[in-house]
């Protein structure tokens, strides 16, 4: 089974300013972002990467090149099936005025029915077609990459905070409604084996820890998980590791997620 590891790109203009970015375009990394997403690269130049796919938001894309830089020859794909969830007309706008709106609620209580309405200027979908999309964009990548570079191999998809949460929620076998629950910070590492019979959730919003038990091994898996737990020995590593990583973002304003996930500010929970 091939190793997913899922990215979220690094802090971003928006982040800071406390604006729902979506797909407005010429949002960049800030200087703590670049920063982040130099660290990401450090931790992961050992791995050998056979493919990297973003998003084609420029916030991504950075994140993208940066991860790939140490990679000699390694190319950054695009795929729009990774890009952003279309929020159309709350698109670059205040994330203290969303809050207000009645809509809020359903992202936050119920997301599976939320619908973001439409604009002249952006187009809009559903979380529940966002999610639909990037499961099926992954799930097939992942694919395509074992069947071109075998069941050991390691790759990347570099995409948005509520795009992950909902690929994690699947992985999970969670419903849609339950994905808030799952946070992702900037330049987070989050980490997916898919099985004929499961996927196994290896890491969740991991900003630190070393990456060595993700090196590819000879032992191939069945699939099935270890009764008891995984043991932590290096060759079992691969059976159902499941770890959540630190969430440094800072508090959210009350129990609410962002619509997009976490910023890294201290101050509050802001979204992508």
């Amino acid at each position: 089974m091939a190793t997913l590891l899922l990215l979220r790109h690094g802090r971003s203009s928006a982040n800071t300013a406390g604006v729902l970015a979506g797909w407005t375009p010429d949002v960049h990394l800030d200087d703590t972002g670049r920063e982040q997403v130099k660290r990401l690269s450090e931790q992961l130049a050992d791995l050998p990467l056979a493919r990297i796919v973003s998003s084609p938001l420029e916030r991504c894309q950075e994140t993208a090149a940066a991860v790939a830089a140490p990679h000699a020859g390694l190319q950054v794909e695009t795929d729009e099936d990774l890009g952003e969830c279309k929020y159309g007309a709350w698109t670059g706008r205040k994330i203290s005025e969303l809050a207000k709106e009645p809509l809020w609620r359903t992202v936050q209580d119920h997301p599976a029915g939320a619908v973001f309405p439409p604009s002249e200027d952006f187009e809009s979908e559903s979380l529940a077609g966002m999610h639909a999309r990037a499961v099926a964009a992954v799930r097939r990548l992942d694919a395509e990459i074992e069947a071109q570079h075998g069941n050991q191999a390691v790759w990347c998809a570099v995409s948005h905070g509520d795009v992950i949460k909902a690929i994690l929620a699947d992985a999970l076998g969670l419903h849609l409604d339950q994905f808030q629950r799952i946070m992702t910070g900037p330049a987070s590492l989050s980490v997916v084996r898919y099985t004929p019979n499961r996927p196994f959730v290896v890491r969740v919003n991991d900003q630190a820890r070393d990456v060595a038990d993700l090196m590819p091994t000879k032992q191939e898996s069945s699939g099935d998980a270890t009764p008891g737990g995984s043991t932590g020995v290096a060759e079992e590593s691969d059976q159902d590791t499941a770890t959540t990583g630190s969430d440094s973002a800072g508090k959210a304003a009350g129990h609410d997620t962002v619509a997009t996930g976490s910023t890294g500010s201290s101050a509050v929970d802001v979204a992508d």
